[in-house]
């Protein structure tokens, strides 16, 4: 199952809005086939794994990270061609988030006299498709907050400067995030200020770039700003308030670039009703990378499902110094948003946090699927 989940992880920037799979045959304590789902549209995991199998797979062990398919989608179901085969186990990672169709592949399986166990790395399995668990079961996608500060939380100076407070190792590891996840999101603050691209940048290999999104109310971009003058490389959401002016919308649209009219909430564009919009789409991942405002404004509206937090070895200090979250902010300690799951990872001298806020919608649904196995 280690070896599938490493396959599987090969899937990643690529699968959305299908989970990334990976699918490994063993036969006689050999490993005969191997497989992971490439791309949308394309056969799953374990039909590779399969096919690579051959005749090997008969009375074979069939190990995959997530429950087979037993319905037609843009494929056909994995599970007849699993009995086609003639293996005689299937191991199972995690079974089907999908609330429709959870169990139905294992129990098909079953019927025709397969050996089916689940639950095997279940907890590693269920975090590698986080996004299409959170998508799957409420509709809306995955919210990550990305933060960049001091030591002291401060993400920007009084002047507003902020380059660069991470290091280079942590800015490489957060186009690696960018890579994975479907689509980005800045206020409109930051494309003045910095004006930047939010493409993926990889090191030796080209990266999946994500729909940029950003948060607009009066609809002041730049039109010389890069995410609207270059949308050649990825397609720009402007996220604006009911009624945007006529012909700066026009001019926005005439440089390819997609404005999208929402309510407001408190003045501001409505972030629940962008998720809903975004979750139609099949956007199964947001990554939120600011600014202070921005993520203020995410966490008071408690969307956020998933944090990663880089500090630097630096003191910035000042009380006009930007803080890592914006808005007025809580009133008591006890009011204050949690976070689980933590892990610790050092990125040269900076130090890197990743958690999981409790209560989410994700936390809820991971913990829900871990609870009926």
């Amino acid at each position: 199952m280690r070896l599938a989940l490493r396959l599987a992880a090969r899937g990643i920037g690529h699968t959305s809005p299908n989970p990334m799979v990976g699918a490994v045959v063993v036969k006689g304590g050999q490993v005969v086939g191997k497989g992971y789902h490439r791309k949308t549209g394309s056969p799953h995991a374990e039909i590779h794994a399969l096919e690579d199998a051959g005749k090997q797979a008969n009375s074979a062990t069939l190990y995959v990270t997530l429950e087979p398919c037993n319905h037609q989608g843009r494929t056909p179901p994995c599970t007849g061609v699993i009995v086609s085969s003639g293996v005689s186990r299937v191991v199972i990672g995690c079974s089907d988030p999908n609330p429709q169709v959870a169990g139905g592949g294992a129990e098909y399986l079953r019927g025709k006299g397969i050996r089916v166990d689940v639950g095997i790395l279940e907890e590693r399995c269920l975090r590698l498709n986080e996004p299409f668990i959170k998508h799957v079961t409420t509709g809306l996608p995955l919210v990550i907050a990305k933060m960049a500060a001091s030591l002291d939380g401060k993400i920007a100076t009084h002047l507003g400067d902020s380059h660069w407070i991470s290091n280079e190792r942590s800015r490489r590891f957060v186009h690696k995030i960018r890579h994975g996840v479907d689509a980005i999101l800045v206020g409109v603050g930051t494309v003045v200020v910095d004006n930047p691209k939010l493409t993926t940048r990889l090191s030796g290999r080209k990266g999946s770039n994500p729909l940029r999104i950003v948060l607009d109310t009066h609809l002041r971009i730049p039109l010389d700003s890069l995410v609207v003058s270059e949308t050649r490389e990825a397609p720009t959401i402007i996220a604006t308030g009911p009624k945007p002016y006529k012909k700066r919308r026009e001019a926005l649209e005439g440089k390819g670039v997609e404005v999208l009219s929402l309510p407001l909430v408190r003045g501001r564009v409505s972030l629940p009703e962008l998720l809903k919009h975004l979750g139609k789409r099949d956007i199964t991942s947001l990554l939120v990378e600011g600014g202070a405002e921005v993520h203020g404004s995410f966490f008071y509206d408690n969307l956020v499902d998933k944090v990663y937090l880089f500090f630097a070895p630096k003191i910035i200090g000042g009380n006009r110094a930007v803080p890592m979250v914006g808005g007025m902010g809580i009133g008591s300690v006890a009011e204050a948003l949690s976070l689980s799951n933590l892990r610790l990872r050092r990125l040269d001298d900076d130090i890197m946090v990743e958690g999981y806020v409790k209560d989410s919608a994700l936390f809820e649904a991971i913990s829900a699927r871990s609870d009926q196995q």
